[in-house]
This record gives C-alpha cells, structure tokens and sequence, in this order.
C-alpha cells in the first residue's frame, strides 16, 4: 500500500489477554442460577466474541436472555480480576510499540465497563491512545463501524493501520474497514479457520507482530 504504518489496534480477548476463564466461571455460575446444567470450558470458549448478549443467547431460552445477562454482568465484573492474565509476550509488545511511537487501540466488542476493569486489572489503559467497544457503535464487529471511528478519531487512513485479532470476525472486520489485519491463533478461531478467510498474516503468538511491521 506504500503508506507508512502509524496505528495498531488490537481486539482484546484472545488476542491480548486470556479471560477464558473468568467467562466460563461466570457463564456457568449464570446457569446454575437459572437451574441448567454447566457446560464445557472448550464449548465456551469457542461461543465468544460476538459481545456478552451473543454468548448467554447461546445457552438460555430467548425469554430469560435479560435475566441471565444481568446475573452474567454482576458476577462478571468480579470473576475477570481472579481470571484474567496476559497472553505470553502481549506486555512486552505493547511497550515496545510504545517505544516506537506508534499510536495504539483497542477494538472489542464486549462492554465498555468490562474492557475498562480489564485494562485497570493489568494495568494497561495507560498503554492505548483510544479503547472503543462493541457497545458504543450502532453495528459491532464483523461490522467495520468500531475499526472506522478509531481511525477518524486517530486521524488515519486505512492503509497507515493494522488490525490484529484471533478471530474470523476480526478477519472480517478488518476486511470490511479496509485495513490489513494480522490473525494470531491464541483464540476461539482455529489457524484453518482463520486461513480460510485468507488475512494479511497468520501467526502463532502475538510477538510475532514485530516481525510482521518490520516487514512492511
């Protein structure tokens, strides 16, 4: 594209952090609350994100959807600080494209309050430019609504950004928005599924993502 690349922006779960397991304690404690049985870590961990509404429509009837999102939400906020980590080499990338200068994001889709307890829990606010969630755009991701207003509000075209996420809808988001979008297989999406909808790159761990913008 011959631009010279001036933003990263990074989907979170899957990508950044491991919160798996905050999600299937409190999925599961939301279903034991409306008397259904538990389900497998794997089975959740492939159900995620599409936003938190998405998930818990996957595993309760339509009618107890707001209920069971409620339950979700409060127990949620709590479960995220015993069972969030980085992914392997994550902090140590986002320092180094700080050090770079590099202007950087965050694109997820799950709520704006539970992405802000994850950034305050890991310390790592003060690492991103502009954090925009699924929940502050009219369509969320595989839509290109949260990738374009990061750019108008970064002053960016598409082709000065890269996009990274471990999901086919990230695949698709970024190819919606028109950016180059880096997939790292740490997620909900398998490497074939993610080579499939044929991204920019794949790569095995986020680290790799240094080697991916030397390379431009």
């Amino acid at each position: 594209m011959g631009e010279q690349l001036k933003l990263v922006i990074f989907d979170l779960d899957g990508t950044l952090v491991d919160a798996y397991q905050g999600v299937a304690r409190s999925l599961n404690y939301t279903l034991a609350q409306l008397n259904r049985p538990p389900v497998d870590d794997g089975v959740i961990k492939r159900t995620v994100g599409w936003g938190d509404r998405h998930l818990i429509a996957a595993f309760v009837a339509q009618a107890d959807v707001d209920k069971a999102l409620s339950i979700f939400r409060q127990h949620h906020a709590r479960a995220l600080k015993e069972g969030t980590v980085f992914l392997p080499g994550a902090k140590q990338l986002l320092k180094d494209l700080k050090a770079k200068n590099y202007t950087l994001a965050v694109a997820s889709n799950r709520p704006t309050r539970i992405t802000h307890i994850i950034l305050k829990h890991l310390r790592m606010r003060q690492s991103f430019d502009h954090v925009l969630c699924g929940d502050k755009v009219a369509h969320p991701k595989p839509a290109a609504d949260i990738l374009e207003r990061i750019l108008t509000k970064c002053s960016v075209s598409p082709g000065e950004a890269l996009y990274v996420g471990d999901m086919t809808v990230d695949v698709e988001t970024g190819r919606q928005a028109g950016v180059r979008t880096v997939a790292v297989a740490t997620g909900s999406s398998t490497r074939e599924e993610l080579a499939f909808l044929k991204p920019f790159k794949i790569i095995d761990q986020i680290s790799q993502v240094t080697e991916v913008i030397e390379g431009l």
